[in-house]
């Protein structure tokens, strides 16, 4: 597939989120990405995955869950519930967007937006068709939002990451959705060892493509 168009900007309300909308032809489903802490919409490492989803026929939605002047309290950075408010307000969003509104919609969580992704998808019923988390801490979710995601869910860790790799299993146990969880051999955290990454979009990219269908009904 050729690369698509650049992604634009786009603001979302009531809350003034800046966040990164990209779309190429034919999109099978959209997916938004949850950012981890300290992290945002110009993240080189999900920037990278958006880029790659997008060739592979998803669009996809990069944005800051926090106002800048809501980034200024560390607090907010690991407020799980504000987090998949935000996340909840932007799959709203793409529902009403005319661009966006037929497409079925995935989480991309990294870092603590995998926790902010699965408790968002806790409360989407069928309108969310799929979550990945990226070295996420999808714990955070806590046990009985996890019992209550309906979505398709992979987890992604690196074989190195061995604290992060515990709090996934732990997870897992109290996920009843469809799941797997998949190590990246050799990677840290980050991510950074050559061709971790690659791993990582390989793993979401069949996720994705498996679990959203554009031709599915996600609700009236």
């Amino acid at each position: 597939m050729d690369a698509a168009a650049p992604p634009i900007d786009v603001t979302l309300e009531p809350d003034g989120l800046i966040g990164s909308l990209g779309i190429p032809e034919q999109a099978r489903g959209i997916v938004i990405f949850a950012h981890g802490s300290g992290s945002g919409r110009l993240s080189p490492r999900n920037n990278y995955v958006a880029e790659r989803l997008r060739l592979a026929g998803l669009a996809t939605l990069l944005l800051d869950l926090l106002t800048p002047e809501e980034e200024n309290d560390r607090r907010n950075v690991f407020d799980i519930p504000l987090l998949a408010s935000r996340l909840s307000a932007a799959a709203a969003w793409t529902a009403a967007v005319h661009a966006t509104r037929d497409l079925p919609i995935g989480f991309f969580g990294a870092s603590t937006g995998g926790g902010a992704a699965l408790l968002a998808a806790s409360t989407a019923g069928e309108r969310v068709g799929a979550v990945v988390s990226r070295g996420g801490r999808p714990d955070l979710a806590g046990a009985r939002s996890l019992a209550q995601v309906r979505a398709p869910t992979l987890l992604i860790v690196g074989s190195r990451d061995i604290p992060v790799i515990e709090l996934n299993e732990i997870a897992m146990q109290h996920l009843r959705c469809p799941k797997e969880l998949v190590l990246v051999p050799g990677a840290h955290h980050l991510f950074e060892e050559p061709g971790a990454l690659d791993a990582v979009v390989g793993h979401a990219t069949r996720w994705f493509l498996r679990h959203l269908d554009a031709e599915a009904s996600y609700g009236p």
